[in-house]
């Protein structure tokens, strides 16, 4: 089971001024049906949603439910609550802003992912591949801190990383880390740049050029800061055999 964070106080109404009749079609149409046409269940991407309209869809996953975990990612403070005063029991990461119900992640199938992500300031968009793979259902092992200036670091982790059936590799600045990686394993590689760097990094631009002219084969790009994206990627391709 994923560890406890600290989670958001939440108010009597977490959006002030929330309307409690919030016509749901107007905003949303939840896809009930992904999870048995798909696969994997629907997430709800809370950024740019206001937390009246975040509380609504919680209040219908709660109700009637799109499968076995409902995840809401880019989840702000306020998102949090939103869900958190509708689904009082949801598991919530502050780094990840992330939330999963019910809390507990399904048991682990299919091969291992391994969520490597190059410096700490990766962390919150590695922490959102890492929980997503776990929900999904994969076993899941997070490596930190093996960005490609101090190389043996991620050397001396060989063996977790040929281990896995997949491995997410999130990097920003440079964006080289994901292509050291594929040259030393196996497994594909689902490379997330994120938009961690100085000036020239371009909001996380040139580490995702970096990622699409990787010398190595066996790298796929999803986009910046998506370590959603990355994570489902690398589920379904630890997927049990078959499925």
């Amino acid at each position: 089971m994923p560890e406890t964070p600290n989670a958001p106080s939440v108010p009597q109404d977490p959006a002030g001024d929330r309307e409690s009749s919030l016509d749901l079609a107007a905003v949303a149409d939840l896809d009930h049906d992904r999870a048995g046409r798909r696969g994997y269940p629907e997430a709800v991407y809370c950024e740019g949603k206001s937390p009246t309209q975040v509380a609504a869809i919680a209040a219908t996953v709660r109700d009637k439910g799109v499968g076995p975990v409902t995840l809401f990612t880019r989840a702000g403070e306020e998102h949090a609550k939103a869900v958190l005063a509708e689904l009082p029991d949801a598991y919530y990461d502050t780094d990840a802003h992330l939330l999963a119900w019910p809390p507990t992640a399904p048991p682990p199938t299919g091969g291992k992912v391994a969520v490597v992500c190059a410096g700490t300031s990766d962390v919150p968009v590695a922490r959102e591949a890492l929980l997503t793979a776990r929900y999904l259902g994969r076993h899941t092992e997070f490596v930190v801190d093996v960005g490609v200036a101090g190389l043996h670091r991620v050397l001396g982790k060989l063996d977790v990383l040929r281990a896995a059936r997949a491995v997410v590799v999130v990097a920003g600045m440079d964006g080289a880390l994901p292509s050291v990686v594929a040259g030393l394993i196996a497994a594909p590689v689902v490379a997330v740049p994120t938009s961690v760097g100085y000036g020239a990094a371009f909001g996380g631009l040139a580490p995702l050029l970096s990622m699409l002219n990787a010398c190595s084969p066996g790298v796929a790009v999803v986009n910046i800061d998506n370590g959603y994206g990355g994570g489902h990627l690398a589920a379904q391709i630890a997927a049990p055999f078959g499925d």
